[in-house]
This record gives structure tokens, C-alpha cells and sequence, in this order.
């Protein structure tokens, strides 16, 4: 049975293209794997503490010496930690703020990297390398060549070297950009190729969908 973990960041849930295009992925995926089982996490409904000094201190100490507080810090991580290796695929939606990502998902990705069990760090093999996951990123404007702001985009590579780099996982990335066009009178201009993105994104993410449906458990 494929187990996914389908975790959404978007902080307008309304509104969000990230979590639209993830909902298309969901769909596909569910029809595709009628035997599969999903994990969601909504990071804005129910955000992960961020990293404290006593989740840090509890990796370097010896768990017969934690205090209460890095016991209960060691526990988060754990939890989230078992979670990322249940899963044998990963769904990540993930929209561009600030031109970066949201600090809920940030808080995430601190509990979980942790050198020695999910990262390569110091020559230990990554404990979810290979595994597929779809990379869903929005932003309100275009930051590709030829853009006016072109490498303000600190969102899609920064996740594609944390998830791929440092945890190892097979990366698909799914951009839709001009987001703000609808909401934005001064992109009026742009309304055209900000549905075109939209389409185009939320086509991908059924063939990301179908593609995986011949994904080997185990």
C-alpha cells in the first residue's frame, strides 16, 4: 500500500493556487492509487513548534540526561521525523513569500533535518533518498530570465537543495507564477499568461499524479 504525506503552507487557504494545484495532484493520485492512504498536514492550521534551544541540545545529549524540556522537544522531532519515513511519496505546496517560503514550513524543515537520521550530514545515508516528491511553488510575479527581478526567487531553488540536496528525494517542481494578476490592477497586463501558468500547473500535476502510479513501496 503507498502511504503520502501531503503537507499545504499556504496562509490563505481561500485563495491559494498552491493548495488549488496540490488538490488537483490529491485527486488524480487518489484515483490512480484507489489502495493508497494519505497523511495531511496543514502547517497554517496546525503549525510545528520552531526549532528551540532544547530541541537543538537534545540531539547532542544523551537521552538518559534530558530534562523534561528537551524530552518534550525530542518528542516533536520524533513525531514528524517517523511521519517523513512513513511516507513513500511526498506532496509539498508551497507559496512564495517575501521571496522566500512561509516560516511554518521553515519550522518544518528544521524539526526534521537532523543530521545522522534524515540527512547525509556526516556520512550517514538519507533515511528517505529516492523517494518521489512533487514540489508545488507559487508566486505573485515572474522572476524568470529576462524578468525584472530574475534571481529573486529564493523559494523554489533553496527547497529543491534542502529537499533534494540534503534529504536526497527525487524532486518534481511544479511553479505557477503571477499570481497577484487577478488581485493586482497594475498586472492587468499579465491576466493572460497568469491563467496560462495556472492551466499549465494544474496539468502538470496530474501527469506528476499518473506518473506515479507505478511507484515501488518499499
Amino acid at each position: 500500500m503507498t502511504h503520502l504525506l501531503h503537507i499545504d503552507t499556504s496562509s490563505a487557504p481561500a485563495n491559494s493556487a498552491s493548495r488549488e494545484v496540490a488538490a488537483t495532484f490529491r485527486k488524480v493520485w487518489e484515483q490512480e492509487h484507489p489502495h493508497s492512504t494519505v497523511t495531511y498536514r496543514d502547517l497554517v492550521a496546525d503549525p510545528v513548534p520552531h526549532l528551540a534551544p532544547a530541541g537543538i541540545a537534545a540531539r547532542f545529549v544523551d537521552s538518559g540526561e534530558w530534562s523534561d524540556e528537551q524530552r518534550r522537544a525530542a518528542a516533536v522531532q520524533d513525531s514528524l521525523i517517523s511521519e517523513l519515513a512513513d511516507a513513500d511519496a511526498y506532496l509539498f505546496s508551497v507559496p512564495m513569500y517575501n521571496w522566500g517560503i512561509p516560516s511554518v514550513f521553515k519550522a518544518w524543515l528544521d524539526q526534521i533535518i537532523v543530521s545522522g537520521r534524515t540527512t547525509a550530514f556526516g556520512g550517514e545515508p538519507q533515511s528517505v533518498a529516492g523517494r518521489p516528491a512533487t514540489l508545488i511553488v507559487s508566486s505573485g510575479g515572474s522572476y524568470g530570465p529576462g524578468t525584472p527581478r530574475h534571481g529573486w526567487d529564493f523559494a523554489a531553488p533553496y527547497l529543491k537543495t534542502v529537499l533534494s540536496g540534503a534529504l536526497g528525494m527525487d524532486v518534481h517542481t511544479i511553479k505557477i507564477e503571477l499570481t497577484m494578476a487577478p488581485h493586482n490592477p497594475a498586472m492587468a497586463d499579465f491576466l493572460e499568461q497568469a491563467e496560462a501558468s495556472r492551466a499549465q500547473a494544474h496539468a502538470q500535476a496530474e501527469t506528476q499524479a499518473r506518473a506515479l502510479t507505478e511507484l515501488s513501496v518499499g
